[in-house]
């Protein structure tokens, strides 16, 4: 349920971390705009240099900018009552007009950030761009992320606004309840203004910043203001270096604690809200499509129990066109992370010296290494994000962090693919700059969840070579952390000779040679993160395919027993998800027979469990291999089997099971409870997402209900939808219950192993 805080303040009136835990008063901006002052004086005079893409130069690691939702190539009218093409001026004048430069009234009172030494003191404006007023569409909030990371935020009427969640129009509206439980008794007028305030921030409408008012540019630093800002970094992509990345569509605006724990800091970041420096030749717009995939699929991993990046919020421009393979509508999520930072952040400040082409070494002009910036970069990572526990050496110097914090990187990063690997979830562009330094899912692009059981799986039609085949997700994930030590290694070299962290200006006296005697000694650990990877991934994935398969106690053969039942998938093309949750009804007894005395009862009951398994095969091939298909899965069940026997102790046997039973089979029910709730009943296929996606398009009132009863239906997905354990026929469902039904099926043929490209 949805509680109501005792306080609730709408966006604009959310605090803000005290300073020493805000991202742009602690890393460095842009040389070209150094400052939210100067950034205040470019949106009034020459506002097309903050879009203007260009390469964004140490020591930077962001840049300030205002969101911008607006096609590109900006449609600049002609002067009026003139045939001359406009001038610069004039477009810079048209631009300043469609800037978010005008003062707003907020919708609501401030919270009291001066009564809290957790908070900064900081009291932020909105302003919004009257002349730049395109339809904005909510079309959804996710309540759990609302209630996970934003407990204090006061939506309004939103959910009321957004209307009921149901995947039938006749049919009755669900969970209002819990979507309205919010507002409470706001006053109608009250709860208006926090949902509008609330779509006009997140769509990139309004912006809040504070910019003072007491100097002159050249008194005021970054640390006197707040504003929204652009992460800049470098990446290897798909295993060749890429040089300058950085957000080309994505706009950091806030960060507020969390009001149970002010130490959580959560980032706010619309993604799609216009061009940055870092947009190159695109427009820093979002379509439809990609955003409704991000907004459910991160939703849906996190439902899972895999770190991942949240989705507040769906907004859709349904006026503002963007050009991809054919015209579309433009929309924003709103995504929500402690931090956006990334392994690229990292190699932005120590490039390679060489890269290969074509599958050969090509030399690359003088890489632009920024030591300092690294080590800055660095200890904001380690005390700030990851929270590493630093103390200091015998001689009371500062204890190294390089090495930690490459290690700790390593280890979440691990965790979460073998969250992958158990969960058939495939990213697709494993790229260094997708690869969050919080070991969290981020950038969701062209992923998919498995169906048909294949280990050799390319979600990405764009990844002809299959570089990141799900297979190949932990080597990928192995590879990119071996270029986060290589970034590193240089500073990581250097405390290894020190014995202590390293200070400041640690390199401005190193030679070349120096420098690289220290990457070569550091560079020697390699193997050892490579094992330390390995390792914790290897024990992660075990626990969570234990989990799938219910059993408690971790045995030396359970990775035959894995590997045995994938290469039963693969061979008999088997739905990956659905036969896990068919394995939670397996019972011992109906191979060894040990509880009956009747051979044939037992023989009945074991054909009748695997024709629920084997006609999960997709293949019309396998009708001929039926028998072996069988005797295949009499084999490995045999094994399972023996494997549950020899843990009936380990299950607490104390009252009754979920069904109100009692008897000596109690923990046969508990097991089965405890794997359905380790296995989806609902899985985000990509027929589902499809056809949501041409839902929206087609009828966009409609498709919201659709929308946001998947969301349901993703965020709990281990519920048995559809009426699962009821064996009447569809026809006989109610109209809700059997559309449930049939979203958790494995949709047509013909979308099994659907592939997206990048700009999906």
């Amino acid at each position: 349920m949805l509680t109501k805080p005792r306080e609730l303040y709408p966006i604009a009136s959310l605090p803000l971390p005290r300073s020493a835990r805000i991202l742009t008063h602690n890393l460095s901006p842009d040389p070209a705009q150094p400052s939210p002052y100067t950034l205040w004086i470019t949106l009034q005079t020459r506002p097309s240099s903050q879009r203007r893409s260009r390469l964004v130069r140490s020591p930077a690691h962001f840049s300030y900018l205002t969101p911008f939702p607006s096609p590109f190539p900006y449609r600049v009218p002609p002067p009026p009552e003139s045939d001359s093409p406009p001038d610069g001026q004039y477009i810079e004048n048209w631009l300043a007009s469609q800037e978010a430069i005008e003062d707003q009234p907020l919708a609501g009172p401030r919270h009291p950030t001066s009564s809290s030494p957790s908070h900064s003191s900081i009291k932020l404006k909105k302003y919004s761009a009257p002349e730049r007023n395109i339809p904005r569409e909510l079309l959804a909030i996710s309540p759990l992320c609302l209630q996970d990371c934003f407990p204090n935020l006061d939506v309004g009427d939103a959910f009321k606004h957004m209307g009921p969640a149901r995947l039938v129009s006749s049919s009755n509206p669900q969970n209002l309840d819990l979507l309205e439980a919010q507002q409470g008794n706001t006053p109608e007028e009250e709860a208006v203004a926090a949902r509008e305030e609330l779509v006009d921030v997140l769509s990139g409408h309004s912006v809040l910043m504070y910019i003072p008012d007491d100097g002159g540019e050249d008194n005021i630093k970054n640390t006197d203001g707040y504003a929204p800002w652009s992460l800049r970094y470098s990446g290897h992509q798909f295993g060749n270096w890429a040089g300058q990345l950085g957000d080309g569509r994505a706009i950091s605006i806030l960060e507020t604690p969390h009001p149970s724990d002010p130490s959580l800091t959560y980032e706010i970041q619309l993604k799609g809200a216009g061009r940055t420096p870092f947009s190159r030749f695109a427009d820093g717009l979002a379509v439809l499509r990609s955003s409704v995939r991000e907004f459910l699929g991160s939703e849906a991993i996190h439902a899972l129990g895999i770190p991942t990046t949240r989705a507040l919020s769906l907004i859709s421009l349904p006026k503002l066109p963007v050009v991809r393979e054919k015209l579309e509508a433009a929309s924003v999520v709103s995504r929500v992370a402690p931090s956006f930072l990334r392994i690229g952040c990292f190699e932005t400040f120590n490039p390679p010296e060489t890269t290969f082409y074509l599958g050969g070494p090509v030399a690359l002009p003088e890489p632009e290494q920024d030591m300092e910036g690294m080590r800055v970069l660095g200890e904001w990572v380690s005390q700030k994000v990851l929270n590493l526990d630093l103390g200091s050496t015998t001689d009371g110097a500062p204890e190294s962090w390089g090495k930690k914090l490459v290690w700790e990187i390593a280890r979440r990063n691990a965790k979460m693919v073998a969250g992958w690997q158990a969960y058939g979830f495939m990213h697709g562009v494993m790229n260094t700059d997708n690869i969050s330094v919080l070991g969290l899912t981020i950038d969701y692009g062209p992923y998919a969840f498995m169906d048909v059981y294949n280990y050799g799986h390319i979600c990405n039609h764009s990844d002809e070579e299959g570089r990141y085949a799900f297979r190949f997700q932990p080597t990928m994930i192995i590879y990119a952390l071996r270029s986060l030590l290589r970034a590193l290694s240089p500073l990581i070299g250097a405390e290894m000779e020190l014995g202590h962290a390293v200070g400041p200006n640690w390199a401005g006296d190193a030679s070349k040679e120096k420098l690289s005697d220290w990457s070569k000694e550091a560079l020697k650990l390699a193997q050892d993160l490579e094992a330390e990877i390995q390792g914790v991934f290897q024990a992660e994935y075990h626990v969570l395919m234990r989990k799938r398969l219910a059993l408690k106690k971790a045995e030396p053969a359970d990775g035959k027993l894995i590997q045995g039942l994938l290469e039963i998938l693969q061979n008999q093309e088997l739905d990956f998800h659905s036969t896990f949750r068919t394995l939670t009804t397996f019972r011992p007894d109906i191979i060894s027979g040990s509880d009956s005395s009747s051979d044939t009862h037992t023989d009945d009951r074991l054909e009748k469990f695997l024709g629920k398994l084997v006609p999960t095969s997709t293949s019309t091939l396998r009708t001929s291999r039926r028998e072996e298909d069988a005797k295949e899965w009499i084999a490995w069940l045999e094994r399972y089997a023996a494997r549950i026997d020899g843990e009936k102790g380990e299950w607490d046997l104390g009252g009754a099971n979920r069904h109100g039973n009692g008897d000596g089979d109690a923990w046969l029910h508990r097991r089965e409870l405890a794997g359905k709730d380790a296995n989806p009943r609902f899985v985000l296929r990509q027929w589902v997402l499809e056809e949501v996606i041409k839902l929206l398009e087609d009828d966009m009132p409609r498709g919201r209900e659709v929308l946001l009863k998947i969301l349901h239906m993703a965020s709990d997905p281990f519920e048995p939808w559809g009426a699962e354990d009821d064996a009447r026929p569809d026809d006989e469902l109610e109209p809700e219950t059997r559309e449930e039904r049939r979203f958790c099926g494995m949709g047509e043929q013909k979308m099994l192993g659907f592939q997206c490209s990048c700009s999906s």
